[in-house]
């Protein structure tokens, strides 16, 4: 990267990584350099950073030259992310319920209220990026610094699989209950809560994939 561009770089990688989650910019969707860079006032080295940067986070499929699509996710790619989530999750949660501290409890009732507030205004962009945030801070109660690398490795693909669910309430509503199990270190209670809510995301996934495959066929 070239010197001065670093905090460009990063900027123009936020404004995109957000426009790609929050579905702004659709799968499949052309991301050409120089289009970008027209776009966002700036020169194509930051951009060119930038996509290469999303290519290694998963969001983003280079093509030949300067341009880049926005991930297309199959059917196979989502059933991964939710074999993966389901291992990872089982894990942090119980962690969590395990180690959690005042410090961390307080963080994760704020972006829980955050959540609750945005799904209640129907508000959809904030609440899934709360959702996602919930799942980020209860992987920093784990305590576990392996566990937080996963995180950080993973961290976009898995806050697009927790944006694939519609029903922003009964979301936020079973991360109010999992809240509170972990408020009371109940860790069977949460095994059970984390089956359950893994179960509800794995089936939002595949319902709103097909739901998209069937849009794009017709």
């Amino acid at each position: 990267m070239e010197p001065g561009f670093a905090s460009e770089s990063e900027r123009v990688t936020e404004r995109l990584r957000n426009e790609i989650l929050d579905g702004t910019r659709v799968p499949g969707s052309k991301l050409v350099e120089r289009d970008l860079a027209a776009e966002m006032g700036v020169s194509r080295v930051p951009v060119r950073d930038a996509l290469r940067a999303l290519v290694n986070e998963g969001l983003v499929t280079p093509r030949p030259r300067s341009w880049s699509v926005v991930r297309e996710f199959t059917a196979s790619d989502v059933a991964d992310l939710n074999e993966v989530r389901t291992a990872f999750e089982g894990l942090t949660f119980r962690l969590a319920a395990q180690r959690r501290t005042r410090e961390g409890l307080a963080r994760l009732r704020e972006v829980l209220d955050t959540e609750l507030h945005a799904a209640r205004a129907g508000d959809a962009v904030t609440a899934r990026r709360a959702a996602a945030d919930f799942h980020e801070v209860v992987t920093s109660l784990s305590a576990n610094e392996l566990l937080g690398e996963l995180e950080r490795t993973l961290r976009s693909r898995m806050r697009w699989l927790l944006g694939q669910h519609d029903d922003l309430e009964a979301m936020a509503a079973e991360h109010e209950l999992l809240y509170e199990a972990i408020v009371d270190r109940d860790v069977e209670r949460v095994e059970r809560l984390v089956l359950a809510h893994l179960a509800t995301g794995t089936s939002e996934a595949a319902r709103r994939h097909s739901a998209e495959e069937a849009a794009s066929a017709g």
